[in-house]
């Protein structure tokens, strides 16, 4: 199962998405910290998630980059020596926004001091196939995957080259995200609201992670 959480700032996705994970009756549960701690407000935000699931039994993995570089049965041996089930295993990422921006900066951090940040579709494209493909591996490893975005993409405010480039990849990535998952859920002042019906059909082998062609 895949079941999306979206929601601005401060909205509650993030406690709604841990009630997921902890309502599924997983024997291995994973937290996926996807945040790169540059200052004191990076540092305050990982110390209240961590309060948040203290005491729930989440193993936590730190991956500010390359989700496809997780693999849980090698995490597994190295831990406890056992190794659960797949069907057994429930995975949070917090968060995909996070995950975005660490892998499009870092791909264009040269040209960004060179000549200016590249508005560039073949760029979003790039990115967007190394983060899909990254939740895609980490899905085949678990029973469910519960992913947290953040909703970016309302306000209207004309941004510069670099702040528009990310926020019409994460749109993307969303998009693509909501086709594959079971549910998608947006969370409104702490009170999670189901975007369209629940998808039967969803699946994480079918097409629909793809990105546009608008450039």
């Amino acid at each position: 199962m895949l079941y999306m959480v979206t929601g601005g700032c401060g909205s509650g996705k993030s406690e709604y998405a841990e009630s997921l994970i902890m309502a599924s009756g997983a024997a291995r549960k994973y937290y996926v910290a996807t945040m790169e701690v540059y200052g004191r407000e990076e540092r305050l935000k990982v110390e209240r998630h961590r309060k948040l699931r203290d005491g729930k039994g989440f193993v936590t993995i730190e991956s500010p980059k390359n989700l496809g570089g997780i693999f849980l049965d090698q995490e597994e041996k190295n831990r406890s020596g056992s190794i659960v089930p797949t069907s057994q295993r429930a995975v949070l990422v917090e968060c995909v926004s996070n995950l975005a921006a660490n892998e499009l900066f870092r791909d264009t951090g040269t040209a960004k001091k060179e000549s200016g940040f590249p508005d560039s579709f073949d760029i979003r494209k790039k990115v967007f196939h190394q983060v899909m493909d990254g939740i895609l591996k980490l899905k085949s490893q678990c029973g469910l995957l519960v992913l947290v975005t953040n909703e970016v993409c309302s306000d209207g405010i004309d941004y510069g080259t670099e702040t528009g480039t990310y926020i019409r990849l994460l749109g993307e990535i969303n998009c693509s995200l909501a086709k594959l998952a079971h549910r998608t859920i947006e969370v409104v002042y702490g009170i999670p609201l189901l975007l369209g019906a629940e998808n039967p059909i969803a699946g994480i082998s079918k097409a629909g992670a793809d990105i546009s062609g608008r450039v």
